[in-house]
């Protein structure tokens, strides 16, 4: 590659989609050519055991001075990137989330010089939960405004950005994606035996579990789909609402058709096994879960919540209603369930979409011509073709 970068990535390395997400744009810039460096307090679980030339991963560790209280992580990971941006001349630092990352993106870069540039890309929470709090709002507000270039992954976080920090800079919209690699229709036909007959249809709901997830709706779409057509419901995942939502389907007495399969890694794989996916949130900066089903042929059936409806195009690659009609989400659910022409046509329209409008290279292809872009240089011609 003619014009390769040097670029530092930090992350929350253990969970969220976040996570995942710069993890996965680390790896195909590093396919590229550029050489990528992590810098986090543990390895991105993302990120694999297997080597790559162009990957390095760069350790925080927290001072435990006697005289801090608390271990000041923050400093630590300001220090931390200071030091890789000098030792590897570092082009670029794209931080995910912007507290703490973009406010110790700053640091380092007052440390390091106005040659280090500052990508930030906003997830949501750091917007729509941290940005609340009336005693970060500043703070927040200085590293978005400090950063050479901001990103956001939905149009409906970049408004909301504005609305609560009354921020007016330039905000890039740059999608979430999947790597068509990875995400893609699996055959499951050896593994659906395990969770339902074979006259049975699978609903699934993927999560951490938080209450904006609205996993009690969940229950009561299935438990309503349920008493028309035999179907089984998959939970995937792990979180504060879990016993709650084991309570529940305990009193309406459908334990015998729920599976919790936990924490998953091959997550392609187990989407696979789904008639429809379920996403009623009460908010969803993108909903990345909606877009891996998608990529994998499944349709969501999900909320009018956030970024949700420009991923899920209502009535092409799933159905949307509003935040708790769970009676209008149980409808569209058998219209998908009950007409095999329609469930047909979501199918092609969600692997068509997730191809074209979120693919690995056009994603990763926006994010380079923005680095280039705040460094000042020519973009290279870059391939974006979604195979």
């Amino acid at each position: 590659m003619g014009q390769s970068l040097k670029i530092g990535i930090t992350c929350y390395p253990s969970l969220g989609g976040s996570g995942v997400v710069a993890t996965e744009l680390g790896k195909l810039l590093a396919e590229k050519g550029h050489q990528v460096h992590f810098i986090a307090h543990s390895i991105p679980f993302r990120l694999g055991g297997q080597f790559h030339k162009n990957i390095f991963y760069h350790e925080v560790e927290v001072s435990d001075y006697y005289v801090f209280r608390y271990p000041p992580y923050d400093l630590s990971l300001a220090t931390k990137m200071a030091q890789v941006a000098n030792m590897q001349q570092l082009d670029i630092l794209h931080v995910h989330y912007a507290v703490p990352h973009a406010v110790c993106a700053f640091l380092a870069k007052q440390m390091v010089g106005s040659n280090l540039k500052v990508v930030t890309t906003l997830h949501g929470t750091d917007i729509t939960v941290l940005a609340q709090d009336e005693s970060l709002k500043d703070l927040i507000r200085l590293a978005i405004n400090e950063s050479d270039a901001v990103t956001a992954v939905s149009g409906d976080l970049i408004r909301e950005t504005r609305e609560v920090l009354d921020i007016s800079r330039d905000i890039d919209l740059t999608y979430n994606f999947v790597d068509k690699r990875i995400y893609y229709p699996r055959d499951t036909s050896s593994l659906r035996g395990d969770y339902a007959e074979p006259d049975e249809k699978i609903l699934m709901h993927i999560s951490n579990f938080r209450p904006v997830k609205r996993v009690g709706d969940v229950v009561d779409i299935f438990a309503k789909v349920n008493e028309r057509m035999p179907s089984k419901l998959l939970f995937v995942g792990e979180g504060p609402e879990l016993p709650k939502v084991q309570c529940k389907i305990k009193e309406l007495g459908l334990e015998h058709k729920v599976h919790f399969l936990g924490k998953q890694d091959e997550i392609a794989q187990v989407i696979s096994l789904a008639d429809v996916l379920l996403l009623p949130s009460e908010k969803e900066s993108f909903g990345l879960v909606a877009l891996e089903a998608m990529a994998c042929g499944v349709p969501t059936v999900g909320s009018l919540a956030g970024g949700i409806p420009e991923l899920v195009v209502h009535g092409e690659t799933g159905f949307l209603s509003p935040i708790g009609d769970t009676d209008q989400m149980a409808d569209q659910v058998l219209r998908l369930l009950t007409d095999s022409d329609l469930a047909a046509r979501f199918r092609e329209a969600c692997l068509t979409r997730a191809c074209r409008e979120f693919s690995d290279a056009l994603i990763t292809r926006k994010y380079e011509q923005i680095y280039y872009r705040v460094l000042g240089r020519e973009v290279p011609q870059l391939d974006a073709v979604c195979r």
